[in-house]
């Protein structure tokens, strides 16, 4: 099983399951987890995901012997695998929690992204190292800028070196450093916040992101009345 899944209480934490291969992403783990992703949506008990990984990393990124086996006529095919999964990760009407530690590389730092908030263990390193083997990052690598700005984004996907747990925080692209305690203490919080108002939440957020300000705005608005309409 390539992806393990488990509910309690309202919060589902779900794993990439491919140990012995870094959890690293290949075309059945990515079906998996959209799979379970989707599942998820159509629950009504939910109320918060953790996205962790199982072994000695979170995600070694793309399955280097699927990337090798890519053509030109299913490159695209295999990214847009991954955005789909990055889509249902936003797509999810409850907010969702990276746990992540060991390393978090390419494909795998693109989930990561795609959640909404996000802690590393220590020493957790993180990279996108896609143009040292002669292909862009891509799809969900669009919300690196948004995340800790453009000169830094550019910074991870030009050069591809590598960076830790301290500077990741320092720029923005974790929310804190710690283990499970913290990834429980963050959980504590977010149970302790109405469900459908942190569906708008989280809405608005998205919208914040892509959307002019007047529009942003104006949504805000009609959110805010729809909330009070629907507690009556």
């Amino acid at each position: 099983m390539s992806v393990e899944l488990k509910i309690d209480g309202g919060v589902a934490r779900i794993f990439l399951d491919r140990a012995d291969k870094a959890n690293a992403l290949d075309t059945p783990l990515l079906e998996a987890l959209r799979s379970s992703l989707d599942d998820l949506t159509r629950r009504k008990d939910l109320r918060v995901a953790v996205l962790g990984g199982r072994g000695r990393v979170f995600c070694g990124g793309a399955d280097v012997h699927e990337l090798s086996s890519l053509t030109a006529a299913t490159a695209g095919a295999f990214v847009e695998r991954i955005h789909r999964v990055c889509q249902a990760i936003r797509g999810l009407p409850v907010p969702v929690v990276a746990r992540l530690h060991g390393a978090v590389i390419g494909a795998g730092l693109e989930i990561a992204a795609a959640c909404d908030l996000r802690i590393a263990a220590e020493g957790t390193r993180f990279a996108m190292p896609e143009v040292r083997l002669g292909i862009p990052s891509v799809v969900e690598a669009a919300l690196l800028p948004r995340l800790i700005g453009s000169g830094r984004a550019a910074w991870l996907v030009l050069t591809g070196e590598p960076i830790d747990a301290r500077r990741a925080c320092e720029w923005g692209l974790v929310e804190e450093i710690g283990g499970d305690e913290a990834v429980e203490r963050l959980l504590k919080s977010l149970l302790a916040g109405d469900r459908e108002a942190l569906k708008v939440q989280k809405e608005l957020l998205q919208l914040w992101d892509e959307a002019p300000l007047a529009d942003s705005v104006d949504r805000s608005i009609q959110l805010f009345g729809r909330s009070y309409k629907l507690r009556r």
